[in-house]
């Protein structure tokens, strides 16, 4: 398969290394809805919609029916249209961004416990003492035990914290020393941080709701790193307002961006970040080096990697 043809969302600076480091023909495609493809496009690099946009309703691009296979730049699938899963083989992004959403994580929690940024002195007169906590000993709940929440609870689980998890297999557990519970009420109740790790689906749409945070252990930390959907947030803020949660780390919302006036922003008791936690320099590399081993797969007809599972919603 050496004249294969990759139709890439990417930067075309990207897309110039892909085609340099895989020895293929790599061709610019514009972010966003898919309304063209470049004739013969064999493979498709497809990326989420910019900020704002949505690719739930558009249609499926002339040459939609030649295209064999389709790499996604994230992990989740909420983001595409139903036609792109209808046909080619669809591989996620599962893995690329894994260590670097768990370290975002991991600095929630210890600049909660350790009151960062208002420990900071500016001045004499801001000279004080303030009650620090002890991040080790805590309880982390882990909502979903995919790589983020493997590569979350080994970190977790060396720094001394206690790591509970609920996840829809009855699968083992790939780190030893997490604990599993039955249930999400059960989950809430012992976490001290609380993660929804897990991908959209209609079973998690708005788990965290009213129902749900009724049994948040005092002073619990929600954190989520996954999809905004996941969460009520009129549910969420009343329990902020009302003191059962003491803080919500969210770098996902629903929708994103929130509207402007929304009672998230300059929340006391709510940590906005823009959906930046599997941003690192590293993350477009990693990015890369998969879909290069997936093409090796595909131009010898083997079966290809982290091929998405749409009932599953990744």
């Amino acid at each position: 398969m050496s004249d294969v043809i990759v139709a890439s969302q990417f930067d075309p600076k990207v897309n110039a290394l892909l085609a340099q480091r895989a020895g293929l023909a790599v061709v610019d495609v514009p972010p966003g809805p898919l309304t063209a493809l470049p004739p013969g496009a064999d493979v498709v690099f497809a990326l989420p919609a910019p900020k704002g946009q949505s690719l739930l309703h558009t249609p499926a691009p002339s040459g939609w029916q030649d295209v064999r296979w389709v790499q996604l730049a994230s992990v989740g699938i909420d983001y595409y249209p139903d036609w792109l899963f209808d046909g080619p083989v669809v591989t996620s992004a599962r893995g690329t961004a894994s260590v670097a959403i768990a370290e975002y994580v991991l600095a929630a929690i210890f600049t909660a416990a350790k009151r960062v940024p208002e420990i900071w002195l500016e001045q004499a007169s801001d000279w004080r003492r303030l009650s620090l906590r002890l991040v080790q000993g805590t309880t982390l709940g882990l909502y979903g035990f995919g790589s983020i929440g493997q590569a979350l609870a080994q970190r977790a689980l060396a720094l001394g914290i206690k790591v509970v998890a609920l996840r829809r297999s009855s699968a083992p557990f790939e780190v030893e020393g997490v604990e599993r519970v039955a249930t999400l009420e059960e989950l809430i109740a012992r976490a001290d941080h609380l993660v929804l790790a897990a991908p959209s689906t209609p079973e998690t749409r708005h788990a965290i709701n009213r129902a749900t945070l009724k049994h948040a252990k005092p002073g619990l930390h929600l954190i989520n790193i996954a999809r905004g959907n996941l969460v009520d947030h009129q549910a969420l803020l009343d329990a902020l307002n009302e003191g059962a949660l003491a803080l919500a780390t969210l770098d996902v919302t629903d929708p994103e961006p929130l509207p402007a006036g929304h009672a998230f922003y300059g929340h006391p008791r709510v940590r906005l970040s823009p959906h930046i936690s599997p941003s690192t320099e590293q993350i477009v590399p990693a990015l890369i080096d998969k879909f290069l081993l997936n093409l090796d797969r595909f131009r010898s007809g083997a079966p290809l990697t982290d091929v998405v599972d749409t009932a599953r919603g990744y």
